[in-house]
């Protein structure tokens, strides 16, 4: 069948018809212009509370990177892309204590704005 076979078998199911299929949540943060060291803060507090937190399959947190493409959204200053095996465990990880620390801490402090993207 091929990858591209398989990946066209996987572009229709949802996660609610196969508790396999993995559950995706992408973080876009706006940062406080007023602090400088905002985004490097936020991408330390994401490492250091996020990344530990049990039932992440893949955790990538990183910087906005430009681009000539005017489709590309350039007004964002970090993205943080987790993948959790359900959405289960995407929603044990919201209420995990490093989580709402995370939130309190860091988030609150450093940032302005945030767009979140859930699918599966």
């Amino acid at each position: 069948m091929g990858i591209y076979g398989s990946l066209h078998l996987l572009a229709g199911a949802r996660a609610d018809d196969n508790p396999r299929i993995m559950f995706s949540h992408v973080v876009i943060f706006w940062t406080d212009p007023a602090q400088p060291n905002a985004t490097e803060e936020l991408i330390a507090g994401a490492n250091h509370y996020l990344k530990p937190i049990p039932g992440v399959v893949q955790f990538h947190v990183g910087k906005m990177v430009t681009s000539p493409r005017p489709v590309v959204d350039q007004s964002y200053q970090v993205a943080l892309n987790l993948i959790f095996p359900t959405k289960q465990a995407q929603d044990d990880y919201q209420v995990h204590p490093l989580h709402v620390e995370f939130v309190e801490k860091v988030f609150k402090r450093v940032c302005v704005k945030v767009l979140i993207y859930d699918f599966a």
